[in-house]
């Protein structure tokens, strides 16, 4: 069955001079010109040669820039748009604000952050952010909000960016997020359909599943997808993530080696998405490199796959003629019949009429270099400070060490624990400075401890693991030492399949055998799941941030100078008695 567009209908609502722009559009385009609109481009270069062959050669219909400084991104947007044909999609992934979009921009919160405290308005303030950031850029989509729902503790790529386990707090928060970046000429892309948060594996890596039966899903994901649906989100965002129970139920007897992702499933996008959900406006795929998607089937089969069944864009090539060409094949050959190719045209034009773009004067599309003085403006800092004021969260203290002040408690032994360098390339123990500096700060004496890779590197000579552990755990510890605060970083998203504490050594010094011996509290300021590899620890909090407003708000409540207001779900024990000890 197809499911054709109402260009009237919501999401898009045109009038007839914007379905006249959509029909007329398409009729002008050559048939390179109308495969180009199923693309959106990564931009890996700032150089505006490389952006003129993109847009020259494969006419692709939307970009996702490579994050810079907001200047630089901004100019860049702008030397794009004044070269395409057609206005063009300009996305960013806004999930924590206008962090993530530029360099410069403000990390308001995380999505788990947002749904950390009885206050919903904290997910509108960080869309409002998000949208007002973004849009000074130049950016009109926001790939947000998150809709998945964290049931599994194990899964780490969207243990921060889910607002919570239960579909009830997901949809209200999502809502708060899509009203506040409905502020700014923005459209959404929710995601990732048909849902994460019940597989522990990561998509970026490998397939991943949701299994839950057709009850069950209806109750909870597809719950939160008619909910949003309903609200007016203009787009999807399909997941490299399958779901063996809902394929089945529209194609009994599908055998698990045929089971695809929702992004190649038209069982999925077709009879759930557009059908079941009424859902009328754009799917597109998530990152096309991603090997949840291109371990199903070769590349060149699965470009136009992708679009075949049912995704109108395909986000990003992995080589551009390549895919390029795959998808001009696809359509020659078939794959791509002209009624999915019209249909995928008309939702990607009616989303840019929807936002006025084929109105604006070509040199309007992208504001005035003045409009990025609301990035990382101090209004926008103090509206990340106070949220950080209220979602610092207490998970336990049941050896009752809070408050720990300089008074009575001056000297800290302060340790770092980090995942590694992700994707960013930025040092993955940078925070630890900014710890040390907000501890020196409120008065504490800072003892920073340092691994024997560290002491190796900075050319300490005659220093192994073994060393280490001898020096550091010896009975003196609590003569040199009033108490030990380990601040733990570590990012899941797009490393590994599950990412966890990772120790320097076995039987590391930093691992907190100390507990026994000084007052110890362990901060997270990243992944909740923590406790499964510190149960150690009798006082653990959830920053939520490693932005200095987070790590300050953090050291004030452990002095005890304001209460912690946030709240956290179940998954923070890891199904283990022993981590609320």
């Amino acid at each position: 069955m197809t499911y054709a567009v109402d260009l009237r209908a919501a999401p898009f609502n045109l009038d007839d001079a914007g379905v006249a722009w959509v029909e007329s559009t398409i009729g002008s385009m050559t048939l390179e010109e109308k495969i180009g609109q199923l693309f959106i481009n990564h931009n890996n270069s700032y150089a505006p040669e490389y952006l003129e062959e993109v847009l020259q050669t494969f006419h692709v219909g939307g970009m996702r820039y490579r994050p810079g400084p907001s200047a630089a991104v901004q100019a860049h947007i702008r030397h794009a748009q004044s070269k395409t044909k057609i206005p063009l999609l300009i996305a960013s992934n806004p999930e924590m604000g206008g962090a993530g979009s530029c360099d410069d921009g403000t990390f308001v919160s995380t999505h788990l952050q947002a749904g950390s405290h009885p206050d919903k308005s904290i997910a509108r303030q960080m869309g409002q952010v998000a949208g007002v950031e973004t849009a000074a850029l130049g950016c009109n989509w926001a790939f947000a909000p998150i809709v998945d729902i964290h049931y599994n503790w194990r899964n780490t790529v969207i243990s921060t960016r889910s607002f919570g386990n239960t579909p009830e707090v997901v949809v209200e928060r999502a809502k708060e997020y899509f009203d506040g970046i409905s502020e700014s000429p923005t459209a959404c892309a929710m995601k990732h359909f048909p849902g994460d948060g019940i597989d522990e594996r990561d998509q970026h890596v490998v397939t991943s599943w949701n299994t839950l039966g057709w009850e069950e899903w209806n109750k909870s994901y597809g719950q939160v997808y008619r909910d949003m649906i309903a609200h007016g989100v203009q787009s999807v965002m399909a997941g490299h993530i399958g779901a063996p129970e809902l394929t089945r139920h529209f194609r009994p007897g599908t055998a698990d080696a045929e089971l695809r992702p929702a992004t190649l499933a038209p069982e999925l996008l077709g009879d759930l998405l557009r059908g079941e959900l009424g859902f009328n406006g754009v799917i597109l795929t998530d990152a096309s490199q991603m090997i949840g998607m291109t371990q199903a089937m070769k590349r060149r089969d699965l470009v136009p796959a992708a679009i075949a069944a049912g995704c109108d864009m395909f986000l990003f090539f992995r080589n551009p003629a390549e895919d390029f060409g795959y998808m001009l094949d696809g359509y020659r050959n078939g794959t791509i019949t002209e009624d999915r190719l019209q249909d995928a045209l008309r939702r990607i034009l009616a989303l840019k009429a929807s936002l006025g773009l084929h109105l604006a004067d070509r040199d309007a599309l992208v504001p005035p270099v003045e409009a990025l003085a609301v990035i990382g403006c101090p209004g926008h800092l103090a509206i990340a400070a106070g949220i950080a004021d209220k979602t610092v969260t207490l998970v336990k203290d049941t050896a009752r060490n809070l408050p720990i002040a300089p008074a009575t408690h001056k000297r800290i032994r302060l340790y770092g624990v980090s995942g590694g360098s992700d994707f960013t390339m930025a040092d993955p123990l940078g925070y630890l400075d900014v710890v040390a500096a907000e501890l020196e700060r409120a008065g504490f004496e800072v003892h920073v401890f340092k691994t024997a890779e560290q002491r190796k590197a900075a050319g300490e000579e005659g220093v192994n693991f073994m060393s280490v552990i001898s020096e550091e755990a010896a009975g003196d510890y609590a003569e040199k030492y009033d108490a030990a605060f380990v601040f733990a970083n570590v990012k899941g998203f797009a490393q590994e399949a599950a990412i966890r504490i990772k120790w320097s050594t076995p039987m590391a010094a930093e691992i907190p055998w100390y507990t026994t011996e000084v007052p110890t509290v362990f901060v997270s300021l990243n992944q909740p799941n923590h406790l499964i590899d510190v149960p150690m620890v009798k006082t653990a909090i959830h920053a939520h941030a490693g932005t200095r407003e987070a790590i300050r708000a953090t050291i004030e409540k452990i002095q005890g100078l304001s209460e912690f207001q946030g709240t956290f779900n179940g998954n923070v024990f890891c199904d283990s008695f022993d981590t609320r000890l």
